[in-house]
């Protein structure tokens, strides 16, 4: 039998397996946690779960980490899931419970408190919590996010993907492997048919190795691309230090003071003020020590106003602004106006801010993003039959009244036109 010392044949199959091998690398190295659903899951875990629960410590609650590998491997599933259970769970425990699953049935009983019902989360809201406390170590301080030297949002690291760029290093390691047996059998074709072996040029300075490598520079290249101008200036998880340390958990949460109290512009005008020191010296004239910073916070709103505590006085010469560090930021091609969300549609503070009560510091909660936007108005219904606002729109209310229709959302009244929010 004769064999054929045909090296391209045996090696025509190593140049696209290098090309797809280098760019499912390249993609599975950047297919890391998603920072965007990271931060938020973080948010979320931090607004709902975080009085009771630890994503790595027991609290109140079992700590988190590896809680669906828990729920999936009890077995019995009735139909559904593990993760179906313990979305079931999060939404309210008791439905959990009365459906039989046992790690559900054995949870509740094992447990010295009742776990709290949250109806209004979306499965896709469980799933970020979820991805958060199962790598809450990912992008650590990410949710602090530091205050950068140009007050830009500091990223999350990106440690999570150094496990993947290993196995792209091992990836072109058996790609070079691959290379060398189809040489060395090359050579034993060519030593079978009694014929010098010509001389190798070098994989890495062969034309297709060029177009190989050329080819996977473009896809990564492109997917960065994408990936970048997607994200562009979102800052989701943004937590800058503020000159004046004030505890919003402390004035929302305990004292229960309304958010109008203070951004008392939200209800009337396009933005949201920052509250004047005038609306902090209306309590602080009378109280001078705060339970956690004690004296030290207040006193630089009183030098900042230029009082006198001692003489309960007020010297004007002295006061200078604040310089606060804007948190929330929307580009300038983009309209957005408070009161008609707070009059007309009736939105919660918490709804874009998150639970702002619980936030000893405030941060970005919600990336507002024009997607997260859009997706608020497809969802969101309007609560339009007793809202004199929406009065004008006299089809809606016929086709309500004949039924023709069952609920009415933003994007009903034209929400997702382009020209709301752009024109």
């Amino acid at each position: 039998m004769k064999f054929e010392n045909n090296p391209s044949r045996s090696k025509k199959f190593i140049l696209p397996l290098l090309t797809i091998l280098l760019t499912l690398g390249f993609f599975f190295a950047n297919a890391e946690v998603d920072k965007a659903q990271w931060a938020d899951g973080k948010s979320l875990f931090k607004s709902n779960c975080a009085a009771c629960h630890n994503p790595k410590a027991d609290g109140t609650g079992p700590a988190l980490q590896g809680v669906t590998a828990r729920w999936e491997g009890a077995g019995d599933f009735k139909g559904k899931t593990g993760k179906q259970w313990l979305h079931t769970w999060v939404k309210n425990y008791n439905d959990a419970v009365s459906g039989g699953y046992k790690y559900a049935v054995d949870m509740a009983g094992s447990r010295p408190a009742a776990m709290n019902v949250f109806a209004t989360l979306k499965d896709e809201d469980i799933d970020k919590i979820l991805l958060y406390v199962e790598n809450p170590d990912f992008g650590a301080g990410a949710a602090k996010a530091p205050v950068a030297a140009d007050n830009s949002a500091a990223k999350p690291e990106e440690g999570a993907g150094a496990a993947l760029y290993i196995f792209v290093f091992f990836l072109i390691l058996l790609v070079a492997i691959l290379i060398g047996v189809t040489n060395k059998l090359d050579k034993i074709v060519a030593d079978k048919n009694g014929e010098p072996v010509a001389a190798k040029t070098p994989f890495y300075k062969t034309t297709n190795f060029k177009v190989a490598v050329l080819l996977v520079a473009i896809v990564y290249g492109g997917y960065k691309t994408v990936d970048v101008v997607t994200h562009f200036g979102r800052q989701q998880g943004y937590q800058p230090t503020q000159p004046i340390k004030f505890s919003h958990a402390l004035h929302a949460g305990t004292h229960k003071i309304d958010c109008q109290y203070c951004h008392s512009t939200a209800n009337i005008g396009k933005a949201s003020n920052i509250p004047s020191l005038n609306t902090c010296m209306n309590c602080h004239k009378q109280v001078s020590k705060g339970p956690k910073y004690g004296t030290e916070e207040i006193a630089k709103i009183y030098a900042a106003v230029g009082w006198d505590a001692y003489n309960k006085a007020y010297d004007l010469s002295k006061a200078k602004p604040v310089e606060w560090v804007r948190i929330h930021n929307l580009p300038d091609h983009v309209y957005f106006n408070h009161s008609q969300h707070v009059n007309a549609g009736k939105v919660k503070c918490q709804t874009c801010h998150g639970n702002v009560q619980d936030m000893e510091e405030v941060y970005q909660y919600s990336p507002l993003s024009m997607g997260w936007c859009i997706n608020c108005h497809r969802n969101t219904e309007v609560q339009f039959a007793s809202n004199k606002y929406y009065g004008a729109y006299e089809k809606i209310h016929e086709d309500l009244k004949n039924k023709k229709i069952d609920k009415v959302t933003v994007a009903t009244v034209g929400g997702t036109e382009c020209q709301r929010c752009h024109y």
